[in-house]
């Protein structure tokens, strides 16, 4: 065996060690994103999306990167697991609309008042009735409605503005870009109401899931995915300024 066959071989061999390893973690993520996903969407689907990028990382990895493999792995998989719930969109146009048309409404309120949007009052102003509004709000949690910059194109076509950016698979621009989101995004989620900043740190920082937090706020779980809807619809409304 020759020099380059064995470095090939001790590649491979690593990267095997790193997937067998780290498989957990492909299952961590798939039942965190569970969490906001609705039954019919197949948990074993999203871990297998999730072991192809595993197995992407482990072959792409190299020791000179400043983030850990357990974190660049983490970005992989969760990015597999992503493209494919946006592959298999289950979420009817009409979701998107409604989520659309409350974040419109709250912006409205917010820009003649400079206070946070009333419930009583986005609920008056569409014609909604409580039991309408909080589906709503649920459909927000659930139908991945994490995109503040993707256009208004009607299709429902989102992408997750929230999730880790890979920065070593953007050029300059896009990266100064995603920057820039990010800092608009950190500036607007510390506006929103305390309780609501409080669930998207556990959520998106501690990445507990819905049951979790409700044990933490010692309020139910539907209750924490209300909450969590209309801190996103709140961000859709004042990330405006992002919307391609």
């Amino acid at each position: 065996m020759n020099v380059a066959s064995e470095y090939l071989q001790l590649q491979r061999e690593d990267a095997d060690q790193l997937v067998r390893k780290h498989a957990p973690l492909v299952r961590r993520i798939a039942y965190h994103l569970m969490g906001r996903l609705p039954p019919s969407v197949d948990v074993g689907d999203l871990m297998q999306a999730g072991m192809i990028g595993l197995l992407e990382a482990a072959r792409n990895f190299t020791t000179d990167r400043a983030a850990s493999f357990e974190t660049y792995a983490g970005i992989r998989i969760r990015g597999a697991m992503l493209d494919e719930l946006r592959r298999t969109d289950w979420t009817p146009r009409s979701v998107h609309r409604k989520v659309r048309e409350v974040a419109e409404v709250v912006r409205q309120i917010e820009n003649e008042t400079g206070a946070d949007a009333d419930t009583a009052e986005v609920m008056k102003r569409l014609g909604m009735s409580a039991e309408e509004y909080h589906q709503v709000l649920s459909d927000a949690t659930s139908a991945r409605l994490l995109s503040l910059t993707a256009p208004d194109d009607g299709e429902g076509g989102e992408s997750g503005a929230l999730d880790v950016v890979d920065h070593d698979s953007l050029g300059p621009q896009d990266s100064f870009e995603q920057d820039g989101l990010r800092e608009a995004l950190a500036e607007a989620i510390g506006t929103l109401p305390k309780r609501e900043q409080l669930v998207m740190s556990l959520y998106y920082e501690q990445e507990l899931n819905l049951k979790e937090i409700g044990l933490v706020l010692g309020v139910t779980e539907s209750r924490v995915c209300q909450i969590h809807g209309q801190a996103l619809v709140r961000l859709r409304a004042r990330m405006g300024d992002w919307r391609g």
